[in-house]
Order: C-alpha cells, then structure tokens, then sequence
C-alpha cells in the first residue's frame, strides 16, 4: 500500500469515527474596513485581495522583511471590508502591527467577537465557505448562531491525515512559508506585485532552492519531543514539529528522505509525500 494510499485512508478513518463538526477557539477574528483597507493588505499580505470577492475565503501570511512567517491567517471578504482569521495568541499582536502599517491610510482595524468553526463531514449550509487550502480540509464559517462542540484536537487530527501543517509547525519566526507548503496550499499569489518579505520567497520559486519541506511523519510508540532529530543513517534530515497520536509533522531534507533508512531515537519512522505535495 503506497503512503498516498495510507494517507487518504487515515483522512477517511478521521472523518468517519471523530467529530467532524467543531469550534476553533484557537483562531480570534479581525474586523477590516474603511476605504483604503484593499491598498493596506494588498501591500502586506502573501495573498492577492485586490479580488476578493465578498463571501470568499483566501489564505495567506504575513512575512518578516526577510521572508519569515510571522502570522498565518484566512482573509474572508465582506461588502465593507474583510474579516481576518488568525491564531487568537496572536491576534492583538497582528492588530499592533497593522495599525503600525496603516500611517494615515483610511483603514478601521478592530478585534472582532465572530466565532470560528470548521466542519468537514461533507455538508454544507449557509455561511460556510470552502477552506481554500485543501478541499479534503472542508469549510469554515465565522460568526453563527450555532451549537458545536470544542473539539479541535479532532480538527487537528484530521489536518495532520492530510498531511497540512498548522501554526504550531513555525512558531519563532524561524519558518519560510514555501518550507510550511504555503505555495502548495494556495497561499501565496506570485502574480499579485510586491509584498512584505515578498524578494526573498519569490526568488526561492524561481529559483528551486527549497531543501526542506514540512511533511508528515508516521512512527510507533510514544510521540517523539519537539526538535527531535530525525536521522537518515547518521546524517540529521530533520526535525520533529508538532505530534499527535501516532503522526507528526517534520520539517525534513528531501534531498536526505528518499529511500533512506529514517529514525527517531533509534526507532524507525516514515516520512510520507502527500498527494497534493508535487
């Protein structure tokens, strides 16, 4: 059975024996508006908002001057402006640095109360919108009236089937974006002009220098610690990020991956190649 094949059935398992349905308390809303807000994040954002329509979800960043990530966020357009989905511990930091950007442009940024949810049990409704990373990954919906259970450990358990990093994978300012797939997962535009951190990530497109990617590692046994080694032979081809029950995800060598022998501590691991990763 190839790791493909494994890892579409894993994703199948998820949706089939956990909550498909949950609030994501993890993630805290930005309210954008005001009639300059276009220009503002057009000039920031990874992602292209010069086209976004209202009711549409994008993904993107928001990267150092040197390309690094800083802040992975959804940019969900409304008819007077847009919502920004980003991770609640770092919402207040995002704002401070928007308002930072701002200077006199005629732009309102506020903390917003909507409520995240993510979904992905095949239906659909009102006010749910295709995550556009992924299609396996579902829909998410900001700001219903509804019942769900907080249940994000099944969230994350069905992201890390499919193989997608998620924020706790470049926490530190130590992260490319191509490095975390955001090129792989829609989440950065190279057509839409310059933005922040912008010379750095384009060059390493265009010019193939990616070494390392994240990917997902399957072991047995105990989850390995953030920043284990993982070996191939006794060379180090990367290192543990985030784990959850029997899967985690690395950031690996792939020029070090293929056909080696992988250990975590001595044991065997398995780094897989999602399909959607080419």
């Amino acid at each position: 059975m190839t790791p493909v094949t494994l890892a579409r059935e894993r994703a199948a398992r998820h949706v089939s024996e956990m909550t498909q349905l949950t609030a994501l308390p993890s993630r805290a809303v930005i309210a954008v508006g005001g009639d300059d807000w276009r220009s503002l994040l057009q000039g920031l954002l990874t992602q292209d908002v010069d086209s976004l329509a209202p009711g549409e979800l994008r993904f993107g960043a928001l990267l150092t001057p040197q390309g690094r990530l800083m802040f992975d966020l959804f940019i969900l357009g409304r008819e007077d402006g847009c919502w920004l989905d980003v991770q609640a511990s770092q919402r207040a930091d995002l704002l401070r640095r928007l308002m930072m950007y701002r200077l006199r442009a005629k732009v309102t940024l506020a903390e917003s109360d909507a409520p995240v949810f993510a979904r992905w049990d095949g239906a659909a409704g009102d006010g749910w919108v295709a995550d556009p990373r992924l299609p396996e990954l579902g829909l998410r919906a900001y700001g219903l009236e509804i019942e769900a259970p907080d249940d994000e450990a099944a969230y994350d358990a069905h992201r890390m089937a499919l193989g997608v990093p998620g924020p706790a994978d470049w926490a530190g300012e130590t992260t490319y974006p191509i490095e975390a797939n955001f090129d792989l997962l829609n989440g950065i535009d190279f057509k839409k002009g310059c933005f922040v951190g912008q010379e750095t990530t384009s060059r390493m497109k265009r010019r193939g220098q990616v070494r390392s990617r994240m990917l997902p590692l399957d072991f047995d046994g105990d989850p390995p610690a953030y920043g284990t080694e993982v070996l191939a032979g006794t060379l180090r081809a990367g290192e543990v990020l985030s784990t959850g029950e029997d899967r985690a995800i690395a950031l690996v060598r792939l020029d070090r991956i293929d056909g080696a022998n992988l250990t975590i501590d001595g044991y065997a691991v398995t780094v897989e190649r999602p399909d959607w990763l080419v």
